[in-house]
């Protein structure tokens, strides 16, 4: 079981995880053994996840999401197999933690007041008449 928040648990059995071998250096251990690991959520099936977290997740999740609304994830940065197993499970649980975060309250469009749009203008006509007086023709008495 794979707990995420307070409200929200993973059960073992809708995570399935198989073990590939790992690309990249590593000698003969890369050729012989299978540590890297391939975990694979199906989130428009879970029966653990809030509609409103599904949806959420399903966008966070980009092009880890196939077709078919199932998660991939590949952990190869460990040598060991458990290591790989424990990284895709941690990179699971906080995908899905910063889905369950509700999304930010949108601004809401507010008018200006009155005497702000006054103070507005009459600032304006100040900067005019600043800009009117240099504008003038050049004294000759200097």
């Amino acid at each position: 079981m794979l707990q995420i928040t307070d409200t929200i648990t993973i059960e073992d059995a809708e995570i399935e995880e198989s073990f590939v071998r790992a690309s990249g250096p590593g000698g003969q251990n890369v050729n012989k053994v299978a540590s890297a690991v391939q975990l694979r959520f199906d989130v428009r099936r879970s029966r653990s996840l809030p509609d409103a977290v599904a949806l959420r997740l399903m966008t966070l999740a980009g092009k880890r999401l196939t077709k078919d609304g199932v998660l991939v994830l590949i952990a190869d940065r460990f040598r060991t197999q458990e290591m790989n197993r424990q990284d895709a499970r941690d990179r699971l649980a906080g995908l899905i933690a910063e889905a369950a975060k509700p999304p930010p309250p949108k601004r809401r469009a507010t008018k200006p007041t009155k005497a702000s749009q006054e103070r507005r203008l009459t600032e304006k006509k100040g900067r005019a008449g600043i800009k009117k007086l240099r504008s003038g023709k050049p004294s000759t008495d200097h």
